[in-house]
């Protein structure tokens, strides 16, 4: 990453590699609710900036830099004396205050004199104008700019009418302070001697401001915070230490990307740009994390059923029972100037809600969850039957109404993504496959659920519905020559005829035949698909395909993930392994073992994957991948309220034995061993706990279907 971040529940800092935000253009800096707090906090020394030793934010909520300054000559005197004194800048978030210690040591034999500069600015820019988007009408201003020896404070009111505050202290009293935010501090150090100044920063919105707490005891209880919850989930080791790397890396970023907006853990789509309730990223955050922390999946549902629409509302994109697209709180959406307060424009939020809440019930047994949200489940069939299938064809198609909504309203929701073989882009409405795969397994498996809630009628109509989606689906989408499926249907219902990954997405829905199940299967690990490091979202032989381009022809975790699941559970064991060491193979080469967003989509003989430049680095759905890993390779299915748990374990090449303990499943917790035996590479299981209530079936993986 060419930037640093760190997060804790509603407020993130990001910086450059040295630990800066410079101000101007950047995008670095402190940001709550959609909002730069702070868009400059800058560290000098004698004027110039310190040279980077080492820079780290592994922990995602505590970062550290190392510094030291250069050689300073002035007028052929020596000022200092290259490394000379090292600076520690280390700094965490804890109940929306920023705590910065900057640490001075001199190194050299000699006493040092040197000045101390910190810059800081407040623009309190939403981050739609950070992202580059031009406000139709004015902006608020800045009201104050006050400093004095140990403060300084910014103060600016939007035109929505609400006042934002930020205040920066420090406990050593200043040199020199302006209301510019120039503060200047004189250091004098003797042979190894060192000093330390703290500061903090306390963003508020209208009065509401944040608790500053002594910053070791801040620190203690965010460290206690974070290891009471990491203490509680699934633990995982294997003799392939990138995959334990990769694993621990998954569920400490998606830790740090949960957040309570009063309903209980809730997935923040990612860091940077993304650090806000979204319907489709957070939903399937929250699937991915069933193996992990079901709480989320609860926390995720209620959150998505409070902010359901409720009125037709074409600026916002909004209908009735429609499942939301995204979530902003700053100055362009509470004033209007965009429609994101929230916004409604995701064709696949809704069936994924009804997808999760069935999801859940099956992992957990939780029954009542799922009957306290069955009117806002029923509210949402209820879309996805009217608004969802506005020709009544039998397929759920999306169609832009607000003038600044999104066009492509799929999770490949860039202007390019759906191309016919000629070029054009294809018009809407249009009906995207996978959509038609969430809402089969969205009604399929929420039907007997439903049966078991007393509810028989809802059951037997979920069915019936679900059967019949699947008799029309392959007439519609089946593309022979290719033996694939297009990935959408054009406002014409022609097939826009794409080879790409969506149709990956149904092989965990349960739509299609075996034949055609397979067929998928095969394409999907073909080297026009399969880079070597996960399958690409376009073919190589696809009009559009471009490696470098965010949705034809990258490739993105989250998406291999699904489709991983769909290979597992079908028992496509040759093509699921595959896949799995592509991904443990490309995670080997990023930072912290961490899978970004996305990454380029070039073959792996290159020796490593190939960045994208503006990936968000953690995502919540790249960091779920880490998870259903682990979840695929037990190939593990659950049936809490039936009492049952299935196992149908693999390992990909160079993982010989895996232990996952303490998985949250049905009314317990589930411990299992798989060892590849050395005769016959056949995966062995060993119980080790099962307090889930459920028993256990173990099955081979269905290895005669890829004959």
């Amino acid at each position: 990453m060419e930037y640093r971040v760190i997060k804790n529940n509603d407020v993130f800092l990001m910086t450059d590699r040295h630990g800066d935000a410079v101000g101007g253009d950047s995008p670095n800096g402190l940001y709550m609710r959609d909002t730069r707090f702070l868009s400059r906090l800058e560290l000098k020394l004698n004027g110039k900036r310190p040279v980077l030793l080492s820079s780290a934010a592994d922990d995602n909520y505590v970062a550290a830099f190392r510094l030291t300054n250069e050689h300073m000559e002035e007028n052929g005197e020596l000022r200092l004396w290259r490394e000379s004194v090292e600076i520690v800048r280390e700094r965490f978030i804890y109940n929306d205050v920023l705590y910065e210690n900057v640490s001075m040591t001199n190194f050299s034999t000699r006493t040092v004199a040197f000045e101390l500069e910190v810059r800081l600015d407040a623009d309190f820019a939403d981050m739609f104008l950070v992202r580059g988007f031009q406000p139709s009408e004015r902006l608020g201003r800045i009201t104050a700019r006050e400093t004095d020896r140990r403060h300084w404070r910014a103060e600016y009111v939007g035109c929505d009418g609400i006042r934002k505050e930020t205040v920066v202290a420090w406990d050593a009293e200043a040199d020199e302070a302006n209301e510019n935010g120039e503060v200047r501090f004189a250091v004098t150090l003797a042979p190894a001697e060192a000093k330390r100044i703290r500061f903090t920063v306390a963003p508020s919105i209208d009065g509401a401001k944040p608790a500053v707490a002594e910053p070791d005891k801040a620190l203690a209880e965010l460290r206690k915070s974070y290891e009471q919850w990491r203490n509680g989930k699934t633990k995982v080791a294997s003799d392939n230490p990138v995959l334990d790397s990769l694993f621990e890396r998954g569920v400490r970023d998606l830790q740090a990307l949960l957040s309570d907006f009063g309903y209980g853990p809730f997935p923040v789509a990612g860091l940077p740009w993304y650090a806000v309730p979204f319907g489709r990223d957070s939903l399937i955050a929250a699937l991915q994390m069933l193996p992990l922390d079901p709480a989320t999946a609860k926390g995720t549902l209620r959150m998505m059923a409070a902010w359901q629409g409720e009125e037709t509302n074409p600026w916002k994109d909004e209908q009735p029972g429609k499942i939301l697209h995204e979530l902003r709180s700053g100055e362009l959406s509470k004033s209007g100037q965009v429609p994101f307060a929230p916004y409604y424009g995701s064709i696949d939020s809704t069936p994924l809600f009804v997808l999760l809440a069935a999801e859940y019930a099956h992992w957990t047994g939780d029954l009542e969850t799922v009957k306290e949200l069955m009117p806002n489940i029923e509210r949402a069939l209820e879309w996805i039957d009217s608004y969802g299938d506005r020709d009544g064809d039998g397929f759920v198609e999306y169609y832009q109404e607000s003038s600044k909504g999104i066009a492509n309203q799929g999770w490949k929701d860039s202007a390019d993504s759906v191309v016919h073989e000629d070029g054009s882009f294809a018009a809407a409405p249009i009906a995207l496959v996978e959509v038609q795969g969430y809402v089969y397994q969205a009604k399929s498996r929420l039907a007997p659920i439903a049966e078991r809630l007393g509810l028989p009628e809802l059951a037997r109509r979920l069915a019936e519905e679900a059967e019949r989606l699947k008799q029309s689906f392959d007439r519609a989408f089946w593309m022979e020559d290719e033996r694939f499926y297009a990935i959408a249907l054009d406002a014409d219902k022609r097939q826009v005829r794409s080879v790409t990954s969506n149709p990956g997405h149904l092989l965990m829905s349960g739509i299609l035949s075996e034949e055609r199940a397979k067929a998928v299967a095969d394409r999907l690990i073909a080297p026009d698909m399969f880079s070597g490091y996960g399958i690409r979202t376009m073919s190589r032989l696809s009009t559009g395909y471009n490696p470098m381009s965010y949705h034809d022809g990258s490739v993105w975790p989250h998406d291999n993930s699904l489709i991983l699941l769909g290979l597992s559970r079908l028992g496509f064991v040759s093509a699921a392994a595959a896949l799995a060491g592509a991904l443990i193979r490309a995670a080997e080469k990023f930072e912290y073992h961490r899978l970004p967003e996305l990454f380029c989509g070039y073959d792996d003989s290159l020796g490593y994957p190939v960045s994208y430049p503006v990936a968000c680095s953690p995502q919540a759905w790249a960091a779920g991948t880490s998870v259903v890993l682990i979840q695929a390779m037990l190939g593990l299915e659950a049936d809490a309220p039936a009492g049952r748990l299935t196992l149908r374990p693999w390992l990909p090449e160079g993982v010989n034995r895996l232990t996952a303990a303490d998985i949250p499943v049905g009314r317990g917790h589930l411990s299992v061993e798989l060892t590849r035996t050395r005769e016959d590479s056949q995966v062995e299981v060993r119980i080790l706990a099962n307090t889930s209530g459920c028993r256990i079936e173990t099955a081979e993986p269905a290895r005669a279907k890829e004959d």
